[in-house]
């Protein structure tokens, strides 16, 4: 089966809203807003394009998870199955564009981000629930081998790198 997988950058626009179904498989769904960004040489500063909307679903885990790490105005990498469906309401036809997640990840070029491992046995439905975090967080490990365990690096604040400029820009 072909498929078409993308990859978008963007902001959240909507909460993250979990909702299970009726066999009790969860599923997160948040709106991501993606505007293009260019250089306008005549006003000698960056101007935005049109600004796109995808609703972007996570299943099972993921949704979780992402329920639990991200908010809206967050920016955020999301890469996953492009579907475009045609629906109609009042009469009107509209398209859609949503995203089935696979991953989800904070753009790390505008900011810094923990990442929190979360024990096996604490994921799905009761990871959200565990004291309001997605579930039991194997301290600062970021990987653990025979009770081993290796600290991750403290997070160094650096502030945000000038735009580049385009070239012939004063």
């Amino acid at each position: 089966m072909n498929e078409t997988l993308v990859t978008v950058v963007g902001n959240v626009a909507t909460e993250p809203e979990t909702r299970q179904t009726a066999t009790g498989v969860a599923v997160t769904r948040f709106r991501l807003a993606t505007t293009s960004r260019r250089w306008d040489a005549e006003r000698g500063a960056w101007t935005d394009g049109a600004t796109s909307f995808y609703t972007v679903c996570a299943w099972r885990t993921l949704a979780w998870h992402v329920k639990e790490s991200v908010g809206v105005g967050e920016p955020l990498l999301v890469q996953g199955r492009l579907r475009i469906r045609e629906e109609e309401r009042e009469g009107r036809r509209y398209l859609t564009a949503e995203i089935e997640a696979v991953a989800v990840g904070h753009d790390l070029a505008r900011g810094v981000s923990r990442f929190s491992r979360v024990a096996a046995s604490m994921t799905g439905a009761g990871a959200a629930s565990a004291s309001g975090a997605a579930g039991a967080v194997v301290g600062n490990a970021v990987g653990s081998t025979a009770g081993n365990t290796v600290e991750t690096p403290p997070v160094v604040a650096r502030p945000d790198p000038a735009p580049p400029v385009p070239a012939g820009a004063p």
